[in-house]
């Protein structure tokens, strides 16, 4: 009778677990179904589906001219700047240079030819001195000369020993009068060369004051033509480029500004060697720049590097290959260097089953699903992923048109309170 009695108490026991456990599973399963009816869904689709490469570019101009700090002056400095993006006209100056330096080194160099020029006209005036003294001896030498002929001439009337006396008198006389000949003829090539040296130093010296004259005009820098000014940038350090400034240092030969020819505007980008064999001329390409959010660009590549470039701007060294992109709209508001967002098309399938990214889930390493039901549940089913192109995947298996996917895992909602 114990037994018997214990026997239905176990059965009761049993019976009463059995009813709440299935009281608390029909509960759970109505607050999922209550949690589940709350969350968004997609539906599949069945369409075009393009992969797009996404890289980052910027506007530039394929022709423009770019303005360089002079060569020859050593180290200078900016004193005056056009802004990037100021309208210039042909003739309007864009980079000033300081001058003092230079205006002091033309003020000592138009000294030292003002100089020159007082020797030459001191030389000049001691040649004339020269000359003239010269031809007053020359031409009492040759009056000596004359006079001792006519005294030699006397000797029959004349005593033998005065006869001989006026001889060597003459003789003296005309030796006189050819060293007054060579003196002078000496004296007026010397003063010739001392002449020509002054005029060379002359030269020399009004040679440096043009040059410097120069030297200050170049350090003015005109725009050649109308156009929109760019001002560029230069290395400060490791990874950072900076543009010019008012008062910075920089060295003869930098590019300082640039004016692109607006009627010429591209996007230029780099792409890294692993998606170089998916890129080819000819390829489409949207473009979105960001200081003109309200315009989608349409483009085409136009041109690829045949030569990758190193990229030294970060750490480990990779290597590009620039890409070149015409644009179909071109828009004024376009500047150089203005950052853009390209979106290649790379890919494309015709007939694709789509779903957005947002609906696939990562469980146990594979990508999962979950299919709305009716009466609120869900099925969780694996697909296999043919494609990805940002928001949206390009499904092999899985799933089928018409059907709604959850783009929140409804496994991890939380119960409803009651």
């Amino acid at each position: 009778m114990i037994r018997f009695a214990n026997f239905v108490k176990l059965h009761r026991w049993i019976v009463a677990t059995v009813v709440i456990l299935l009281i608390a599973g029909t509960t759970g399963i109505v607050r999922l179904v209550r949690a589940e009816s709350k969350l968004p869904t997609v539906e599949v689709k069945r369409g075009e589906f393009t992969e797009n490469l996404p890289i980052r570019g910027e506007v530039k101009a394929q022709k423009s001219i770019v303005l360089t700090a002079p060569s020859g002056t050593g180290q200078m400095q900016i004193l005056k700047l056009a802004k990037t993006g100021d309208a210039v006209k042909e003739g309007d100056v864009v980079v000033q240079i300081d001058i003092t330096q230079l205006q002091n080194q033309l003020d000592t160099r138009a000294s030292e030819l003002k100089q020159s020029e007082r020797e030459i006209d001191g030389a000049a005036a001691q040649a004339k001195m020269t000359e003239e003294q010269d031809a007053t001896d020359l031409a009492k030498a040759k009056f000596d000369v004359q006079r001792a002929k006519l005294d030699a001439g006397k000797q029959e009337i004349l005593s033998q020993i005065d006869g001989e006396k006026a001889k060597l008198v003459l003789s003296d006389a005309e030796q006189s009068q050819r060293e007054a000949e060579q003196k002078q003829k000496s004296n007026k090539t010397g003063n010739a060369a001392a002449i020509a040296s002054k005029r060379l130093k002359q030269q020399k010296a009004l040679f440096d004051v043009n040059q410097a004259k120069s030297n200050i005009e170049r350090m003015t820098l005109k725009a050649p033509v109308s156009g929109i000014a760019t001002v560029l940038t230069h290395w400060m350090g490791p990874g950072q480029q900076v543009e010019w400034r008012e008062g910075d240092s920089v060295w003869p030969g930098a590019g300082v500004m640039e004016l692109p020819d607006m009627t010429t505007i591209q996007i230029a980008a780099r792409v890294d060697e692993i998606d170089r064999g998916r890129l080819q001329v000819g390829q489409r390409a949207r473009v979105h720049v960001d200081a003109v959010p309200d315009t989608e660009f349409v483009g085409v590549i136009s041109e690829i590097s045949p030569l990758a470039k190193s990229d030294f701007s970060g750490w480990p060294i990779v290597r590009n290959f620039d890409v070149r992109m015409k644009l179909d709209n071109n828009d004024q508001r376009l500047k150089p260097g203005m950052s853009a967002s390209l979106r290649i098309a790379v890919d494309n399938i015709k007939d694709a089953i789509i779903i957005p990214a947002e609906a696939s889930f990562q469980k146990s390493g594979r990508n999962v699903v979950y299919v709305a039901r009716s009466g609120g549940r869900f099925e969780e089913r694996t697909i296999e992923i043919l494609k990805r192109n940002g928001g949206t995947l390009a499904v092999a298996s899985g799933v089928k048109p018409g059907e709604r996917l959850f783009t929140k895992d409804p496994t991890l909602q939380p119960e409803e309170k009651k």
